[in-house]
């Protein structure tokens, strides 16, 4: 044989041995509901893994939103062909742990001999996903609401740039102030109107959402919302709504361009929002989510976001891919490279301390806020979050009865009973099916 064609053997054989080694790498589907930047950053960091050693592929996929995902995730096991990992809003965590179709994370890293000290975790992050006292998914991208603000419609108000309001009275007064002065057409917006409004402002001053304690106890929870400190909110933000010293724009995300647009001198919203405000060109700052102050404790506020859930189905080999993913995930290195892309707080005690020690917070002091309000205070069986069936038709009627109250079309009293009896039929439904 000539040198030539062993040189053509030689290349064929170590062609063929490549790709032998490749297909022999274990596959691990992962479906996420995350597009964009943050899509592209996910894909990023699986990309980490798959460079960090030879052994297993994650692929990631997007699956459209979270509730079409997680449907889609649940039908495909019923078929006999689920992914291995799922991307679940925190809303779903019901859903996801009556579905009989989860391997929980706790198991299949004892089962694996993943060594994790959960008691690492940020506690507010660990306690909302607790089931039983065990981990059943593993946090992902954490959030928190937060107050951001305009520096320039300050300062145009005559008011300090440097000092954003801390309490709901503050801000009822810089709002005022910038009405005044015609710097702003509004005092303050908001994203995720039962989310940052109801949900976390009651959490934020120790006040449940729900009986049985938001419905971590049980399926049998109701709604406490037309009473009390929740009845007493809403009637001052429908005041305030009357006023323009607050405006609703809409369900998610709408109203984003109410304050980015410069029409709205503040603006409550998801602490992963600091990516897009970095983009925004605007001269912002942010701060802590308001709070009333006295009577009401200052407690801690709920983690919003989502989780990784792991589909029973597969093989003990890839759940081993599986499980060596997800201790590659939750490592401080990863979770600190993660929030400086996203935004999203860090899961990990140990990994906002990497985050200090390289002076990340004394560059980007605002990405500490959303951590600090998680960790305002141990949480209480009510500050821990909210675990109710049906969660998100709950979401769409309390915040289809806001839109009628802000409207007009209803009294505050008239439309919170209307929130709380659609929401209980709801709750008493997804009680039923599972009884």
């Amino acid at each position: 044989m000539s040198a030539k064609k062993l040189v053509v053997v030689f290349v064929l054989a170590a062609l063929l041995a490549g790709s032998g080694l490749a297909s022999a790498r274990v596959q691990i589907d992962f479906w996420m509901s995350m597009s964009g930047q943050l899509g592209e950053t996910v894909e990023a960091l699986v990309q980490k893994f798959n460079e960090s050693q030879d052994e297993y592929e994650v692929r990631a996929f997007f699956r459209g939103a979270y509730a079409e995902s997680m449907t889609a995730a649940i039908a495909a096991y019923r078929a006999g062909n689920p992914p291995h990992i799922l991307q679940v809003y925190e809303v779903g965590t019901v859903t996801m742990l009556l579905s009989g179709a989860v391997y929980p994370v706790y198991q299949l890293m004892e089962d694996y001999g993943m060594d994790i000290n959960w008691d690492d975790f940020i506690p507010a992050v660990l306690g909302y996903y607790l089931h039983d006292g065990k981990l059943y998914s593993l946090p992902f991208n954490s959030s928190t609401p937060i107050l951001y603000y305009n520096k320039d419609i300050f300062a145009a108000a005559g008011l300090d740039p440097e000092r954003p309001p801390q309490t709901w009275q503050e801000l009822e007064e810089v709002s005022r102030k910038v009405l005044e002065a015609g710097a702003a057409r509004y005092g303050f917006t908001t994203g995720w109107p039962c989310g940052y409004l109801l949900e976390n402002t009651l959490a934020w001053h120790g006040v449940p959402f729900a009986t049985l304690n938001n419905g971590f106890d049980g399926l049998e929870a109701e709604l406490l919302l037309n009473e009390g400190f929740a009845l007493e909110h809403m009637e001052r933000l429908a005041k305030w709504h009357e006023e323009d010293i607050f405006r609703y724009g809409g369900r998610g995300d709408a109203a984003n361009w109410i304050f980015l647009g410069g029409d709205a001198a503040m603006m409550i919203h998801s602490s992963a929002l600091i990516g897009t405000m970095k983009q925004s060109g605007l001269n912002w700052g942010a701060t802590y989510l308001p709070h009333y102050g006295d009577p009401y404790p200052k407690t801690n506020t709920i983690v919003g976001g989502a989780t990784l859930w792991v589909m029973k189905g597969h093989s003990p080999e890839e759940y081993r891919g599986v499980a060596e993913f997800l201790k590659f995930v939750s490592q401080p290195e990863q979770q600190a490279w993660w929030h400086q892309q996203t935004g999203y707080v860090p899961i990990s005690i140990p990994a906002s301390e990497l985050l200090e020690a390289q002076g990340h917070f004394e560059r980007e002091p605002y990405q500490k806020i959303a951590i600090e309000q998680l960790n305002w205070s141990e949480p209480t069986p009510i500050t821990r979050g909210i675990r109710l069936g049906n969660f998100l038709e709950v979401r769409n009627v309390i915040e289809g009865e806001m839109e009628n109250i802000f409207g007009g079309r209803t009294s505050v009293k008239e439309g919170m009973d209307n929130a709380v009896q659609k929401g209980n039929e709801l709750l008493k439904e997804f009680a039923e099916m599972y009884q």
